[in-house]
């Protein structure tokens, strides 16, 4: 069973500490996407799993074996980078052979390993072409084909989509997603900043900060169940509004004060040691709707109009100086700049969090 392990894998520069104490379990054939800001540290932790970086610290190991000292050819890893890394002078065919080549493999095996590979990824016809020949979307196909190749226990994908137009972008996604149907027994490691790419590949997401994990769990789950202000920001897009409170009245439900008087009950406990707090209420763009009557959360006046065909981004100025609250509607609506009006939620979709920005549960 191929899984990895790591246990206060730490990350060091000098005396620049780029990772933390990383503890994450990977089980054989999962999908597991890290993402988080540029500089946090995702990139540095997919290379010390390939074995391009050196652990500084901690123990990591691949299908039980310790790995920390085995070269990057002895872990079963193969990585598809950002760059493609194609060999310009080479076929796509010899492109793809190439690491059985090296590897000693025979003639057979190759050509049969290369057309599969090609089979799956669309590139049976592009064989005899040189990279140049291919659009971007062909060439980073060539270098995932060239990884299947290898036949490797773990699949590693740095940014693999970020070279790539909107249209390609989606295509490639798709082949990936296919890909790893295909090869359900097959670990794969995915790293991005694209939120799209996380949610849709994903069986589960890292989240990353600072060199930290902030949480790790299903698309849904970590978009319905943040474990702190950071991932409820980072998740979902527009970004989660947070509104600074207090906490008026503890208990079964909670009763806030949001910045500007309005009092909002949720269905969130708290103890009664909580009263009197100071705490963040969180709601998500599009779990906002138009209030009808004196039953909403907040209301201002509307400061921009983003008309987005499928939805309506619409920014509300009045509850906090210089920084709207944002409402995503379906579809398209009459409303204009400078209405006043007034949105409501859910009470079941609404968050808060304490002063440590630490999610108060239900």
């Amino acid at each position: 069973m191929t899984g990895l392990t790591l246990k206060e894998i730490r990350k060091s520069y000098g005396s620049v500490d780029v990772l933390h104490g990383i503890d994450l379990e990977i089980k054989q054939g999962e999908f597991i996407v890290f993402v988080g800001p540029s500089g946090c540290g995702k990139s540095t932790l997919l290379r010390m799993i390939a074995g391009l970086e050196n652990i500084t610290g901690g123990e990591m190991y691949i299908d039980g074996q310790l790995v920390n000292d085995v070269p990057p050819s002895k872990r079963g890893i193969a990585m598809v980078f950002q760059s493609y890394a194609l060999y310009p002078h080479m076929t796509v065919f010899d492109n793809m052979a190439f690491g059985m080549k090296i590897a000693g493999e025979s003639k057979q095996e190759i050509d049969r390993r290369v057309r599969a590979a090609a089979e799956s990824l669309q590139l049976t016809n592009y064989l005899d072409r040189l990279p140049k020949a291919l659009s971007g979307g062909q060439r980073q196909r060539v270098a995932i084909g060239r990884a299947i190749c290898r036949d490797p226990k773990v699949f590693l994908f740095d940014e693999p989509l970020s070279n790539l137009d909107a249209a390609l972008r989606v295509a490639t996604r798709i082949e990936i997603a296919r890909l790893n149907e295909q090869m359900a027994d097959t670990t794969m490691i995915y790293v991005t900043h694209d939120q799209v790419e996380a949610m849709t590949l994903a069986d589960r997401i890292v989240v990353l900060s600072a060199g930290h994990i902030e949480q790790v769990g299903a698309p849904l789950e970590l978009y319905e169940r943040p474990a702190n202000l950071f991932v409820a920001k980072f998740i979902g897009s527009p970004a989660m509004n947070i509104i600074p409170s207090t906490i008026s009245e503890a208990g079964a439900t909670t009763t806030i004060t949001l910045k500007g008087g309005r009092s909002v009950t949720l269905d969130i406990p708290t103890a009664a040691s909580e009263k009197g707090k100071t705490a963040s209420f969180g709601v998500r763009p599009e779990d906002l709707q138009i209030a009808n009557g004196d039953d909403y959360i907040f209301e201002g006046e509307v400061s921009i109009v983003e008309a987005l065909g499928e939805v309506t981004l619409l920014y509300i100025e009045g509850l906090m100086p210089g920084e709207p609250i944002i409402v995503k509607l379906p579809g398209i609506t009459d409303i204009k700049k400078g209405q006043k009006m007034r949105f409501a939620a859910d009470r079941s979709k609404l968050h808060l969090f304490d002063a440590e920005g630490h999610t108060y549960r239900r």
